[in-house]
């Protein structure tokens, strides 16, 4: 038996299936239409039927379907109900897909699944109880309690990357100010490098990002931190501070036994980690008396959403 994960995505919609150990055995991607759920429902329907077709299996091979999407949504009902960057409003998606497929069908979001699938399949399994915040665009979390998906009232909880970190702070794109995603979500490292290396003229930085600002990225700062610049020694250490006082908020409301990082900035392992650990160990309330929370990198990598929305399922 078998799993479909569906990862719905701004640009694009990845669909695989997914055995029994949360392995992509294989996947397609069509392109996202905006504004029009229907269509994009039967396209990925087409291409469900295609993939069970390319193994020779059925739907009655299936566990299930998982769903993960952006926006707010509505587990229980199977609607998406605002999903801004999609343009997609009121959308019943579960319902769209129920026609084509008769097997279970799960909705949530794709922060929430990106958790459930680590906790089920990937760095979370020896955990009960854990916490994972994506470092991407965006800052995006999932809780999971006793091995279950908590996504509080309505389904729409668990939005950590709007927690408060600095009263009147940086501009978030929520619409407030001074929320966590504005000061640890990739976008929020790349603006502080940029104003770091205008700064600093003589920076390394500079010169990995061929002279231009243009070229600085996620990783320009931590590339030039393992190098010993000093510039971007600061931007890092700033940012591994910001990361960890958040962290620290959500070890102290939760204490869970684990927390784990994944997006694009995980990719510098546990190194990156390690700076996080040392730092919640010297400041945090408790963290040495208090239960151990690991500090630990997401293994799924870009397969995360699929193998999420299938763990949707599989829990």
């Amino acid at each position: 038996m078998y799993y479909i994960g569906i990862d719905i995505g701004g640009m694009s919609i990845k669909i695989g299936l997914v055995d029994d150990t949360g392995k992509v055995l294989c996947k397609k991607k069509v392109s996202t239409i905006k504004g029009d759920a229907q269509k994009m429902m039967d396209i990925t329907a087409d291409a469900i039927d295609a993939l069970l077709a390319e193994n020779s299996l059925t739907v009655k091979d299936l566990y299930g379907i998982g769903i993960g999407s952006p926006g707010l949504i509505s587990s229980k009902t199977g609607v998406i109900e605002c999903a801004y960057n999609l343009e997609w409003f009121k959308a019943p998606i579960v319902d769209m897909l129920k026609k084509r497929f008769d097997t279970k069908i799960l909705l949530s979001n794709d922060a929430n699944v990106a958790a459930l699938g680590e906790v089920i399949f990937g760095a979370g399994k020896p955990y009960d109880d854990v916490i994972m915040v994506t470092l991407g665009t965006g800052v995006g979390a999932g809780v999971i309690i006793d091995k279950k998906l908590y996504e509080g009232g309505e389904s729409k909880g668990t939005e950590l990357g709007h927690t408060t970190l600095i009263l009147g702070g940086e501009p978030c794109s929520c619409g407030r100010n001074g929320c966590l995603e504005s000061y640890v979500s990739a976008t929020a490292l790349i603006r502080d490098t940029k104003r770091a290396m205008e700064k600093n003229k003589d920076s390394l930085m500079w010169t990995l990002a061929e002279g231009s600002i243009d070229n600085v990225n996620g990783m320009t700062a931590f590339t030039a931190y393992k190098q010993g610049d000093k510039t971007a020694i600061e931007v890092v250490n700033t940012f591994v501070m910001y990361l960890s006082e958040g962290l620290m908020n959500f070890m102290n409301i939760f204490r869970p036994q684990a927390i784990i990082i994944g997006g694009g900035i995980s990719g510098e392992g546990k190194y990156f980690t390690d700076l996080v650990d040392n730092y919640c160990k010297s400041k945090n309330y408790g963290f040495l008396n208090a239960p151990k929370v690991d500090i630990i990198v997401a293994t799924n990598g870009n397969d995360a959403g699929i193998i999420g929305a299938a763990s949707l399922i599989k829990a």
